[in-house]
C-alpha cells in the first residue's frame, strides 16, 4: 500500500489500533476487544477523524475514502457520454482536473485542496508536463492520483485517423511519465480532451488496460464565465444528480476563485470527497457490484421497461421429431363425420329432391324476354311492355282494347295451333280476328 495515497487512512487505522490497544490493556477481555475494534472502525469514517488529520484546519472538508477501481472491469466511465459512473454513494463527489499543470494557476489549486485535506485526479497535458515537470511531482508529491489528457489537447481526435490519435495519447503518457520519479505512479487513466470521443480511440485505449474518463456534470470554467457562474453551475448539477464526478481545469483563474466556494458548499450540504486510484497486485480493486456502477440504480419497486433479448440457441443436432400418430394422441382410428348430425341429417334430404324438368326453363318463341336479347329488338320490346302495363281506353272492333289486341297478337298463337290443343271451338272467333303471328321485322321497323 503506497504512503503517499494511503497516509491519511494509515494514520486513521492507527489510531483505531491504539484504541483498542488501550481498551485491552485496561480489561483483558475479548469482549471489550472488539468492542475496541468496532470503535476504531467509526472513528476512522467519522467526519472528526478526518479533519484531524488536516492539521490546522480543524474544519477541513478531508476525504471521506479511497476507492480502488479496476481499469479492466470497467473500462468507460462518466454519465456524460458513457453508461457506467465510478460506483460512488448518495452524496459522495469525485473532483477532477483537467489541461495542467500551469504553475500561475494550478499551484494555487494544489494549495486550496491541501488547506481542506482533499485528494482529486488531474489529468496532464504532455506539453504542460514537458514544460514544467516541478508540476507534475508537486502532484504526485501531494497524494493526488495523475493520469493523461493527450499530448496537446487537439479537438479532432473524434475524427483523426487512428495513428495519429495513439501518437497524441503516447505523447501524453511518455512525457507525463518522465517528469515523475517514480514512473509507476501514472495512472491509467485518460480523458479525451474536449471529451471527443471516437470508438476507434476508445476500443485502442482499451486494449491497452487505459480506462476512459468522462464526466457526470461540468462547471463550464473553459468558457468566458465569472467565477460565481463556476460556482453556481458546479453546485446546481451536483444537486441535480446527488453525487459523482466534477470535470474543473486547474489553468483557469476563475476556477480558482470559484473552487473555495464549491468546497464550501459542498460541506454545508454534507457531501463526502472520494480519491479515486488505480488497482495494483498490492492494492486489490474495492469489492461492488455492477448495479452500483449505474449513477442512479434501479430498485425493485421501478418497472425496466427494456426486456431481456431472447437468446440465439444453437443445436446441437438438426434431427426432427417424427410426428404423432393418432393412438398417440387417443383417438379412434374409425371415420368420424365432419359435420354435426343436424347438418348431415338436412343434407340427406336434399339429396332426395327430385330434378326439376327441361320445361321449366322453356321460354316461349316471340316473348318479350327473348325480344330482350337482342341488342336490336330492345326498344321494341321495351315498348311493347310499357303498352302492357297502360293500357288505353280505346277499343277495337271485337270489343277488345286495343292494348289488349296488341298484347293478345303478342303472345297468341295460331289459330290451327289452338284447335289442335282443343282450347278453343273452331268458331270461337271469326275469320277476320284471327290472330296472326308478330314478325321481328316488323318490330324492328316500327322501332326505328
Amino acid at each position: 500500500m503506497s504512503p503517499t495515497y494511503y497516509g491519511g487512512n494509515r494514520a486513521r487505522g492507527q489510531t483505531g489500533l491504539m484504541i483498542g490497544s488501550s481498551v485491552v490493556a485496561r480489561t483483558r477481555s475479548w469482549i471489550v476487544l472488539c468492542f475496541g475494534g468496532f470503535l476504531g472502525v467509526l472513528t476512522i469514517g467519522s467526519p472528526a477523524a478526518i479533519a484531524a488529520d488536516c492539521p490546522g484546519h480543524p474544519d477541513a472538508l478531508g476525504t471521506s475514502r479511497t476507492l480502488v477501481v479496476d481499469p479492466h472491469a470497467h473500462p468507460l466511465i462518466g454519465t456524460m457520454q458513457y453508461r457506467e459512473t465510478l460506483p460512488l454513494k448518495d452524496h459522495e463527489v469525485v473532483l477532477t482536473f483537467d489541461d495542467g499543470p500551469l504553475p500561475k494557476y494550478s499551484n494555487q489549486v494544489l494549495q486550496i485542496l491541501a488547506d481542506e485535506c482533499i485528494k482529486a485526479t488531474f489529468f496532464i497535458i504532455g506539453e504542460q508536463a514537458k514544460a514544467n515537470p516541478e508540476g507534475v511531482r508537486k502532484l504526485v508529491a501531494a497524494g493526488h492520483t495523475v493520469g493523461t489528457h493527450s499530448m496537446n489537447h487537439p479537438l479532432t481526435m473524434d475524427r483523426m485517423p487512428l495513428d495519429k490519435a495513439e501518437a497524441q495519447i503516447n505523447g501524453g503518457i511518455e512525457w507525463t511519465s518522465a517528469a515523475m520519479t517514480d514512473p509507476s505512479k501514472l495512472a491509467p487513466f485518460f480523458r479525451i480532451p474536449g471529451l471527443m470521443r471516437a470508438e476507434g480511440v476508445e476500443n485502442l485505449l482499451i486494449s491497452r488496460g487505459i480506462q476512459v474518463w468522462s464526466a457526470d456534470f461540468p462547471a463550464d470554467d473553459w468558457r468566458h464565465v465569472s467565477s460565481d457562474r463556476v460556482y453556481q453551475l458546479a453546485i446546481q448539477r451536483l444537486e441535480a444528480k446527488g453525487k459523482g464526478i466534477l470535470l474543473l481545469h486547474d489553468i483557469q483563474a476563475r476556477t480558482v476563485a470559484a473552487l473555495p466556494k464549491i468546497i464550501r458548499d459542498l460541506k454545508a450540504r454534507g457531501y463526502r470527497i472520494v480519491h479515486v486510484v488505480p488497482a495494483t497486485a498490492e492494492q486489490p480493486a474495492t469489492p461492488t457490484t455492477p448495479v452500483e456502477w449505474l449513477l442512479h440504480p434501479p430498485t425493485e419497486t421501478t418497472p425496466i421497461a427494456r426486456w431481456p433479448a431472447v437468446p440465439n440457441f444453437v443445436f446441437a443436432q438438426t434431427k426432427t421429431l417424427p410426428a404423432p400418430s393418432l393412438a398417440d394422441l387417443n383417438a379412434q382410428t374409425a371415420h368420424q363425420p365432419l359435420l354435426p348430425r343436424k347438418t348431415m341429417a338436412l343434407a340427406n334430404v336434399a339429396a332426395t329432391l327430385p330434378v326439376p324438368g327441361r320445361d321449366l326453363f322453356a321460354i316461349p318463341e316471340g316473348s318479350v324476354e327473348v325480344l330482350l336479347s337482342t341488342t336490336l329488338s330492345r326498344r321494341a320490346a321495351t315498348r311493347l311492355a310499357m303498352a302492357a302495363e297502360t293500357p288505353r281506353a280505346a277499343k277495337g272492333k271485337a270489343g277488345k282494347p286495343r292494348a289488349a289486341r296488341t298484347a293478345h297478337a303478342v303472345h297468341g298463337t295460331p289459330k290451327h295451333a289452338a284447335e289442335a290443343d282443343g282450347t278453343a271451338p273452331k268458331s270461337a272467333a271469326p275469320k277476320s280476328t284471327a290472330p296472326r303471328p308478330t314478325r321481328v321485322a316488323s318490330l324492328k321497323k316500327r322501332a326505328q
